[in-house]
């Protein structure tokens, strides 16, 4: 049986926590900022948990991670 590869494009998008929850970063921080208010901005800076039904599909591409 082959090696199990990591996915490099996935490793570096999610993290896993201590009780294994998968994290990701939010979208829509990058550009086009001025028309978004502060408080949107603020909340977009914080980390999010992968949807549950993508779990199973996230835990596969980062196997040891």
């Amino acid at each position: 049986m082959a090696k199990l590869k990591t996915n490099r494009g996935a490793a570096k998008r999610f993290r896993t926590t201590g009780s294994g929850k998968i994290v990701r970063q939010k979208a829509y921080h990058s550009h086009i900022l001025t028309k978004k208010s502060p408080k949107r901005k603020r909340n977009l800076r914080q980390e999010g948990l992968i949807a549950a039904s993508d779990t199973k599909r996230v835990r596969r591409l980062i196997p040891f991670k």
